[in-house]
């Protein structure tokens, strides 16, 4: 597979190529003009400004139509070509954010990244983009990229510190895990992953002979483990497993014959890997003849699902070993990603042998389930028209528990499909050419169907039910449809206010204030989730602010009578709390006090014995009195009343009690205006 060519920044005038830039770095359509040549001027100018029109006319047809594959794959070359760096990473991104890439673009955006960057961010920034690129398809040139990248970039793996041996090493072996079956080119992740190992044993001092054993340990496991797998080169790896031994003073004859000298372990899994490999030879060279346009392949991708593949795929599921079927699966969509066919079965599979039930959600469950929701995700998004695969999805998220963020994805679909009808509905010219309103409603009920049992509460479904409920009546020209959707969703979400709010400002948005005030008698007596305190208070207030702006005097004076009660057993709450926690701190305060006077003073001193019992009965009365006064506070509004007016025709009081009395009519006065400002809902 050839390299991918390293990205020209555009330079300035003046300034020359490097004539000796290595061939796999050449990039012909971006030479610099030859010094005083007239003739080269022109040419270059007329190139910039074809180039020029070609990225105008490429932007008008991606802006017109941003699902045009063909268009994106042009719009980055030229971007690429001409050096524009931002312009093209934003291309690259808006595309990623539509198709998955193929390996080779990932290869290319992520060489590009690295010679463009400088300084330590260059490191996380261009790992996030191996990443992306690894798990859109299976390619172990893209694997051996990443792990080149970090064994040259990262200053902990470059320095064989521990923390950057663990890394690269859980690196090397997720590599492995994703392509080290391949049986074609596996063999190049095994092989970077022995010399990883064989750097760290250089690195190594003599004196340490513990240490240089144990990682001739590993390097010897590892030779083991590949020797075990059907790979390409499989008799290229035992040579060159025994020369590695008698370098290290294993007494194992070079020249002798192929298995002298192994051990029966070796010799062992070595005949059965070669008796695999043998049995699926003829298959990899059918699937390596590919009859299709290497361009094609790369840029369009649009071919189908060949015999060879699926005749290798049905030889696997005979054989019954879930990895291989599951890298064979990969290694075809690699080759044919918008195959509808392969997808499908690919998921149906999956499905099939790593089924998640609601009882089974343990560690390895939780692995499964990702494995198969990441296959569904793919396949969405390489075959987004395939209904069937959108089903089959939402059933994969529902067994594994998939999260409200992953179920509004499959929320979106429907409203992408409505958006559509809608706006045909809207361009409408001709009654023949309309779409019946009804076919909306279908597609909104049956996305309440399938998805209220999993976004009840959620912001998600109060958004479908607040746009369902506007095109009921916008669209469909029904009022009474329209306050039908809102009922349905405080059914299903009633215990959540947001629900509450989005129909009340529906209401009041339509003008219909009598219905709104309706609502919001029936929203002060409801119970919610969350801070049920915090949510009551903000429905008193926003009723009164309500009442303010749109009611008569005698409906805003109704509503503050309503409310003044609920906020007065609010604010009484709230003192209450307080007096709680306030009075342990201060018993904790008192006892600590006590304990550290008692420290400095002599335990044979009689004048602490002599006062403790009476500073106690102090202390019992200022408690008792303090209760009192909070039992006061704690009253209703008639008995404060009351109380006050009576106090007030005493002449003699004390001066505790005229403070108690004070702070309570002064709370009430509080509340009573608390009640009145205007809040937002």
């Amino acid at each position: 597979m050839a390299e991918p060519e390293t990205l020209v920044v555009a330079q300035p005038s003046g300034v020359e190529e490097d004539t000796n830039r290595n061939e796999d770095q050449s990039m012909p359509d971006a030479q610099n003009p030859s010094d005083g040549s007239d003739s080269g001027s022109e040419s270059d100018s007329e190139d910039e400004a074809q180039a020029k029109a070609q990225i105008e006319a490429l932007e008008t047809v991606l802006n017109n139509n941003p699902s045009d594959y063909d268009s994106h794959v042009q719009y980055i070359k030229i971007l690429r070509k001409q050096g524009d760096v931002e312009k093209l990473r934003q291309a690259r991104e808006t595309m990623s954010s539509l198709f998955p890439l193929s390996p080779e673009m990932w290869r290319e955006w992520a060489k590009d990244e690295t010679t463009i960057s400088s300084g330590v961010e260059v490191l996380p920034a261009v790992e996030k983009l191996y990443e992306r690129g690894v798990s859109d398809y299976l390619s172990v040139p893209l694997w051996c990229d990443y792990l080149n990248f970090v064994q040259e970039y990262d200053p902990s793996v470059r320095e064989c510190s521990a923390a950057g041996i663990s890394k690269a090493r859980n690196l090397f072996e997720r590599a492995l895990t994703a392509a080290g079956l391949h049986i074609a080119e596996g063999q190049r992740i095994w092989e970077l992953y022995r010399e990883f190992e064989e750097a760290i044993f250089l690195t190594i001092g003599e004196a340490d002979s513990g240490a240089k054993e144990k990682q001739i340990q590993r390097i010897r496991n590892l030779f083991h483990r590949q020797l075990s797998v059907p790979l390409a080169d499989l008799k290229s790896t035992l040579l060159a497993y025994k020369a590695w031994e008698a370098d290290h003073g294993s007494s194992i004859d070079v020249n002798s014959g192929e298995l002298d000298g192994l051990s029966s372990h070796v010799v062992s899994v070595y005949q059965k890997a070669l008796e695999m490999l043998n049995a699926r030879a003829h298959l990899e060279e059918k699937i390596s003849q590919k009859d299709i346009d290497s361009e094609k392949l790369q840029n369009s991708w649009y071919f189908l699902y060949d015999i060879h593949h699926s005749t290798y795929l049905k030889f696997e599921h005979s054989s019954g070993d879930p990895a291989r079927i599951q890298i064979l699966y990969e290694r075809a969509i690699a080759d044919f990603p918008v195959s509808s066919d392969l997808w499908i079965d690919y998921t149906q599979y999956l499905d099939k042998t790593f089924k998640v039930t609601l009882i089974t959600f343990k560690a390895d469950a939780l692995q499964t389930a990702r494995i198969v929701r990441d296959a569904y995700y793919r396949a969405t998004r390489n075959c987004p028209w395939v209904g069937e695969l959108w089903v089959r999805y939402l059933l994969s998220l529902e067994r594994s528990h998939g999260s409200e963020e992953e179920l509004s994805t499959y929320l979106n679909i429907f409203l992408t499909r409505v958006d559509g009808l809608r706006r045909r509905i809207s361009a409408s010219t001709e009654v023949k050419d309309g779409v019946d309103y009804a076919v909306i409603r279908d597609i909104f009920q049956r996305a309440s169907d399938y998805l209220s049992p999993h976004l009840n509460n959620t912001d998600s479904l109060l958004r479908m039910h607040s746009y369902w409920a506007r095109l009921e009546l916008k669209l469909g020209k029904d009022l009474i449809a329209a306050r039908g959707v809102w009922e349905s969703l405080l059914k299903l979400s009633g215990s959540m206010l947001e629900a509450w709010q989005g129909y009340i400002a529906w209401e009041i948005e339509m003008g219909q204030i009598n219905e709104a005030r309706s609502l919001y008698k029936r929203c002060y007596s409801k119970r919610f989730l969350g801070q049920a305190q915090r949510i009551i208070q903000d429905i008193c207030h926003s009723w009164v602010r309500f009442e303010r702006e749109y009611g008569s005097l005698e409906h805003f004076d109704i509503a503050v009578q309503k409310v003044a009660p609920r906020l007065q057993e609010l604010q009484l709450f709230r003192l209450q709390q307080e007096s709680k926690n306030v009075g342990p701190a201060i018993n904790e305060k008192e006892t600590s006090s006590t304990k550290h006077a008692r420290e400095k003073r002599k335990p044979s001193s009689s004048s602490v014995d002599e006062q403790s019992p009476a500073k106690r009965r102090k202390n019992m009365a200022q408690n008792l009195k303090k209760t009192n006064e909070n039992d006061k506070s704690q009253a209703t509004h008639s008995a404060e009343a009351s109380e006050t007016a009576e106090l007030n025709g005493k002449k003699a009081e004390s001066a505790s009690s005229q403070e108690t009395k004070h702070k309570s009519s002064k709370n009430l006065c509080h509340l009573m205006i608390d009640a009145q400002p205007l809040f937002l809902i």
